[in-house]
């Protein structure tokens, strides 16, 4: 029997709509078993004194994450962070500031001289953020981070790493997560413009690194009030294994390798003074860079020397500085059996906030995660409660004297 043209195009469509229908079908009831699960409260380790502190005045900490439904794991949600987020207007005002060597540092403030809840400039409470790595101001999670805190009336000054905030490098050094000595340059500035206001750190990634090795370094003197830290890499030998599993080695570890070359290219002039920068140039992941660039730079006898020196969970004891950090359980950058589980359960001043899902500096909720997500509410609720009430944070954290031994 010949079939009409009409006959023939709906046997045709019908036979392309009932397999689609099908998959959509699939994919909308899968969307919705996952939207309508329960998210996951995260794992809380702290101390007693800490957890109702916290809890009080960072009910955020208590609430359950449910990570976007069709972004579920921590591969994807670290990915589709870098491609969805939204970028926040943010003006900011640059600073060059000079280093012991001769070199030179770029800080982008956010000053918010119109702020009613802290109108005097001399008062108004200060938020330090280092960016991670190959980051700077610009950053969608530091942008948020802003707008989180300015909305509260806060100041702000991002502290670009050496060489990617734009400024030339005026001396043969770059920095890495184990060197402190810029950002006690930073803190020291900072504290002499505003000796009056109080100043909070908050570091992502290899920020958040830095900020603790800075934390260990300094104890009772480090001149913050709180420190938060967001998707910390706690044992970088532990990272790097896990960023050269074959995936994450595709995805994730070329392209920050990359990244890092293309910024030791743009300054080559000044740094083939001290560094081999073609045979840096030719490093193909963060480990091979760390062998033939910063293992160099800053004089390690090898790159797993510089890999102990920077991993930070081991430093913590050293810490006094009442500290949040938030991690991931499936964070590609940082897995889950190297946290410093053990050290959070009996340091009074640390904190530790697990969640299953979220990723690298991911955290993403909602079917559209454009806007703020779990990480950002965490931050404003963190440093509110650390600048509206740091007399009740100081004695959640205090610190026994044995501790420090």
């Amino acid at each position: 029997m010949l079939l009409s043209h009409s006959d023939l195009w709906k046997v045709c469509l019908e036979n392309i709509y009932r397999p689609c229908t099908v998959v959509l079908a699939t994919i909308t009831a899968a969307l919705y078993y996952l939207w309508g699960r329960e998210g996951q409260t995260p794992v809380l380790v702290c101390s007693d004194a800490f957890r109702v502190f916290l809890q009080r005045h960072c009910p955020v900490v208590a609430e359950p994450f449910s990570p976007t439904p069709w972004c579920w794991g921590g591969r994807l949600q670290t990915l589709v962070r870098v491609l969805i987020k939204s970028s926040p207007q943010v003006d900011y005002r640059n600073e060059l500031i000079r280093t012991a060597d001769g070199g030179q540092i770029s800080l982008d403030w956010v000053d918010n001289g119109d702020s009613a809840a802290y109108p005097e400039c001399y008062s108004r409470p200060t938020v330090l953020i280092l960016p991670g790595l190959t980051g700077n101001s610009r950053q969608t999670y530091v942008l948020h981070a802003v707008s989180q805190a300015t909305r509260r009336g806060y100041r702000c000054v991002v502290f670009n790493n050496r060489g990617f905030g734009g400024e030339e490098l005026l001396t043969p050094v770059t920095f890495c997560a184990a060197d402190t000595s810029d950002l006690e340059r930073v803190v020291l500035h900072v504290r002499e413009l505003f000796p009056q206001a109080p100043l909070l750190g908050t570091g992502v990634s290899l920020g958040g690194m830095l900020l603790l090795n800075y934390l260990a370094r300094k104890g009772s003197d480090a001149g913050l009030v709180a420190g938060l830290t967001m998707s910390v890499s706690w044992d970088t030998l532990e990272s790097c294994a896990s960023l050269e599993q074959p995936i994450n080695r595709l995805i994730f570890n070329r392209h920050l390798a990359s990244n890092l070359c293309q910024a030791i290219n743009r300054h080559r002039k000044m740094l083939e003074t001290v560094v081999d920068v073609d045979h840096v140039l030719k490093a193909r992941t963060i480990r091979e860079f760390d062998e033939r660039y910063t293992s160099v730079m800053f004089g390690y006898k090898s790159c797993l020397d510089y890999y102990q020196e920077a991993s930070p969970n081991y430093k913590l004891p050293r810490t006094t500085v009442p500290i949040l950090c938030l991690n991931a359980a499936d964070d590609p950058f940082s897995p889950k059996h190297a946290l410093p589980v053990a050290l959070a359960k009996r340091l009074p001043n640390v904190a530790l906030l697990v969640t299953s899902h979220g990723g690298h500096i991911g955290y993403l909720e909602g079917l559209y995660p454009r806007g703020e997500g779990y990480m950002d509410r965490l931050f404003g609720q963190f440093i509110q409660a650390a600048f509206d009430h740091p007399g009740d944070l100081k004695g959640a954290c205090s610190i026994k004297e044995d501790l420090l031994d």
